[in-house]
């Protein structure tokens, strides 16, 4: 596979859809994600096994050439109540049982994950994995209805985060932080907790994520420190009406609650 970006001049498509509607770019998503991982010495993550592809709560984004042949980058956002646990839940557990009970607390009303964030080395600099892929997560996630978004964050992407108005979670952990995904590094929990209002972002990132909701075929010029890059963005999600938000809560609600039956009693299987 060939590398079709221009260095000069890079131009992108950034594309969202669900990740059981097409399971050949999910694979496209995998391979790079990995060797992102395997390059900074992550050979092991909870969603290595990559069942999310096949989870029908969870929606894809990717940074791809215009014929879609090479993806250089992507991010997903996972919504409690799909076919396994969110991303955060099954990383973070084993170490505080507490995540359950606060992922449910706002799962209630539809709650998810911004998760799998990453950027190849070919787009790096032009702010693909620190901004613009975190702005388009929290802009398609009113499409999908949640009302808010975890994410578990390396220390670098935090910025990112906290600009779109998530703040740190300290409830669980050690005060919010995590040794995740091997001893050496840190993750941090982070929470927004209005997708809709985004009240606590700043003003600029706050601004590109609603001209993000309000035109979802765009074609834009980014800058980045004196680097631009052509987005375009494909951000309606196809196949909505295959969605159920309700459906999905009510499958968290059950999830939890059988969780809670087998922590209490554990002749119970």
């Amino acid at each position: 596979m060939e590398d079709s970006l221009n260095k000069g001049k890079p131009e992108v498509r950034l594309r969202v859809f669900r990740a059981i509607d097409e399971p050949n770019t999910c694979e496209l998503f995998i391979e790079g994600h990995t060797r992102v991982l395997t390059s900074i010495g992550v050979t092991k993550v909870t969603s290595s096994k990559n069942e999310w592809a096949k989870n029908p709560a969870a929606f894809v984004m990717v940074v791809e050439s215009l014929d879609g042949e090479k993806v250089y980058g992507g991010a997903r956002v996972h919504v409690a109540g799909g076919s396994e646990p969110l991303p955060i839940e099954q990383a973070t557990g084993a170490m505080d049982s507490r995540i359950f009970s606060l992922v449910w607390r706002f799962a209630r009303h539809g709650t998810g994950e911004v998760c799998g964030l990453w950027n190849s080395r070919e787009i790096a600099g032009y702010g693909i994995g620190s901004i613009f892929l975190v702005r388009t997560a929290i802009a398609i996630s009113s499409q999908i209805g949640v009302q808010s978004l975890f994410a578990l964050c390396a220390p670098y992407t935090i910025p990112a985060a906290e600009a779109v108005g998530m703040e740190k979670e300290t409830s669980i952990g050690n005060d919010g932080t995590f040794y995740y995904p091997k001893l050496d590094l840190v993750a941090t929990v982070m929470l927004l907790k209005d997708v809709p209002l985004l009240s606590k972002a700043n003003q600029e990132d706050k601004n590109a994520i609603m001209r993000i909701r309000e035109d979802l075929n765009i074609i834009r010029i980014e800058a980045l420190r004196r680097r631009e890059i052509t987005i375009h963005y494909e951000t309606q999600i196809p196949n909505l009406d295959r969605w159920n938000l309700s459906a999905t809560i009510l499958q968290a609600e059950k999830s939890f609650l059988q969780a809670k039956i087998n922590k209490s009693d554990p002749e119970i299987i």
